[in-house]
């Protein structure tokens, strides 16, 4: 979740990353290193997470906050701290509209829009009816839909989701098959997926039919279900799937009738594009270009729809947090029994026992102490969270329409959060001298990436690099480094900070996954040597540098070369044509999928990257020419041995190049 170089690569603005986008500090902290930037983007601003100290901050030294909670009984205390900060949020992040509301007790506490729905229009966004994408919010629907089936007895948790499926089957590649559970606590082991197809902009394609799409997306299974989290759209969908098979129903209608009209939900849809009725409500997403806000294209899930097609006002959303709030009611209106409710509430994945992880639905946080459940949404424009602290009786919705949503929505958080319950004091204990800290060290990657497709390219440059220092763990470089020192066996905790991380090891004690409990849902995986960025980057670095310095020699002896016998000729030619060959395709082929922007890359494969993947086919055959000219230059014994070496360790140059196309899927048209 290291950056020199950036690229133009809005991916962490994807409905793929939803709820997994880190917020922009956190992104910075913990890819720093990394040569390009990949998939997951840096940013600046704020962030929920507390300031980092100086390194050299002493490990015993306590992180506390001496503020008093204010009152969240004093309407109008909690009205002026509110909107104090959304009005500061918006200027600071350049939000060209937002809402917020904010529920306690049964009842709203505090509801209100900023900025406009429609600035061509000037109008002004309204709670009531101003109707925000939610994105991957929506899960929470589906979420409470399984849920509403399970109490009726139609679903079990614990059942093989192939007993429901009719239209579609889950191919039996682990002997335990996945279940309801696992695609709610996202332990399904699939791998990640969704270029060219997970979004786009043209009505023509809805209403698209989820199973179908399920069907001709299939993602592969990666790991056998239950072990690990791995967010995943794909499982969600295939949770909506079961909704519309076993009901008998249509996903949006049973979404609407079930959810929508039960909690008087009247500005809230799941159908794409949202009813003629309430297209004048609807939020329109601007992007910030020469410092105006210009108008984008509203996206759509099409066949993903129970991931993220949701589009909803606040003060709709305040009813669907008061329900999940009130064991399952909403007025006299029950949705849950109470003791659905609070299962869906309840721990059910668990990577650390000691660290927050997962409910049914729910990402669970610790924030300042307080125990939170959460689940948030991100398209191209828009920017969503849901927070509910069940002990507490609070709920917080909170939605951004352009700008830096992620770091507005985290600073609004932990500025709630500070006010009325600052957090307790952090005292860390003595670290257990009796641990081995250098075998945590290493490269680390996220479950959540592809293996199959071109997919996998984009995780190439996205892991975390751990390191030892002062015997403290350590992430990140400079001012943006964070240590861990040991507290626990597998767990550490962070100097001058609230944060942990914890590993798991396997039967010899070698680590074999992490987590940082402020990234729940986001484990990562300790990375194999041909998996590792900075394997691949030293075999490209040092290929370039011979391409190179063929393309110079022959640039000065190019002459000489012209003398050379006609065998001797080729075999140089050959060499020159390959080493350029490989620059270019480098150039035009990382550069043009690396460039492709977030709605690009989503929704549809352009001709130009089909036509730049030719490139790596030809630079192959050129490869394995090449291999069969150095048999030629050995046998016949062509210039100096010297010579001959140098021509050798071009040719493994290309070979390492290949290798580099083909294991990252850039051989060939590999989409999913």
């Amino acid at each position: 979740m290291p950056t020199t170089t950036k690229m133009k690569n809005n991916s962490s603005k994807q409905p793929g990353n939803r709820m997994f986008r880190m917020p922009a500090t956190v992104k910075k902290k913990l890819v720093a290193g990394v040569i390009l930037l990949a998939f997951l983007v840096t940013g600046t601003g704020a962030s929920l997470f507390w300031v980092q100290e100086p390194a050299s901050a002493a490990a015993s030294q306590a992180v506390k906050s001496d503020a008093k909670p204010a009152d969240l009984n004093d309407s109008a205390e909690v009205a002026a701290f509110v909107d104090k900060v959304m009005k500061s949020n918006m200027d600071l992040f350049e939000i060209p509209g937002a809402v917020i509301s904010i529920v306690k007790d049964d009842k709203v506490l505090f509801s209100k829009g900023y900025g406009h729905s429609n600035i061509e229009k000037d109008a002004p966004i309204e709670p009531e009816t101003s109707m925000f994408r939610i994105a991957s919010t929506t899960k929470l629907f589906t979420w409470t839909a399984v849920m509403q089936l399970v109490e009726q007895g139609k679903l079990d948790l614990d059942t093989d989701i192939n007993t429901y499926l009719k239209s579609m089957k889950i191919p039996d590649t682990y002997l335990k098959p996945i279940t309801l559970r696992d695609l709610m606590t996202h332990t399904a082991g699939f791998e990640e997926g969704g270029m060219g197809y997970q979004i786009t902009t043209d009505e023509k394609k809805l209403p698209g039919s989820i199973s179908e799409t399920l069907t001709e997306h299939m993602l592969a299974r990666v790991r056998p279900p239950g072990e690990v989290v791995s967010y995943s759209n794909y499982g969600a969908t295939l949770a909506g799937l079961i909704v519309e098979e076993v009901s008998g129903m249509p996903y949006n209608d049973y979404i609407q009738k079930n959810i929508f009209d039960a909690l008087d939900m009247n500005y809230a849809t799941v159908q794409e594009p949202i009813p003629a009725s309430l297209d004048p409500y609807k939020v329109l997403g601007y992007a910030s270009e020469n410092k105006k806000f210009v108008n984008k294209p509203t996206t759509f899930e099409a066949g993903f729809r129970p991931a993220g097609s949701g589009t909803v006002s606040a003060l709709d959303m305040s009813h669907f947090m008061i329900a999940h709030l009130n064991d399952g009611s909403y007025g006299n209106k029950q949705i849950l029994k109470p003791e659905t409710a609070k299962l869906m509430h309840s721990t059910a994945f668990q990577f650390d026992k000691r660290l927050p992880d997962m409910a049914l639905g729910f990402f669970e946080l610790n924030v300042n102490g307080q125990h939170v459940i959460s689940h948030g949404g991100a398209d191209t424009l828009f920017i969503t969270e849901l927070y509910l602290v069940p002990e507490e009786q609070i709920g917080i919705f909170v939605s951004y329409s352009g700008g830096n949503g992620d770091d507005a929505k985290a600073g609004m958080l932990q500025a709630f959060f500070d006010h009325y319950f600052p957090a307790p004091e952090v005292k860390l204990p003595a670290s257990p001298s009796e641990v081995d800290v250098q075998k945590y060290a290493g490269s680390y990657k996220f479950t959540r990436r592809n293996f199959s497709h071109i997919d996998k390219f984009f995780s190439l440059l996205t892991e975390i690099n751990v390191s030892v220092s002062d015997n403290q763990l350590s992430i990140g470089q400079g001012e943006e480094q964070m240590l861990y020192v040991p507290i626990e066996e597998n767990l550490f905790q962070q100097v001058g900070g609230p944060n942990q991380m914890a590993f798991r090891t396997n039967e010899s004690g070698e680590p074999t996954e992490m987590m940082l409990d402020f990234l729940p849902g986001l484990p990562l995986e300790r990375t194999q040597l041909i998996d590792q960025s900075k394997f691949w980057l030293s075999l490209l670095g040092i290929s370039f540098v011979l391409f190179i310095s063929v393309l110079i020699g022959y640039a000065f002896r190019v002459r000489s070369v012209n003398k050379m016998e006609k065998p001797k000729k080729r075999a140089v030619w050959l060499l020159v044509v390959t080493a350029g060959w490989a620059l270019i395709t480098c150039v035009l082929t990382i550069t043009e999928v690396m460039n492709m922007d977030t709605l690009e890359r989503l929704s549809h494969i352009s001709n130009s990257v089909k036509i730049f993947l030719i490139m790596p086919i030809i630079f192959v055959g050129l490869t394995i020419a090449l291999l069969l000219c150095t048999f030629q230059v050995w046998k016949n014994k062509y210039w100096t041995v010297f010579k001959r070496v140098y021509y050798t360790l071009i040719v493994l140059g290309a070979v390492a190049l290949s290798l580099f196309f083909y294991h990252w899927n850039l051989l060939g048209w590999q989409f999913g």
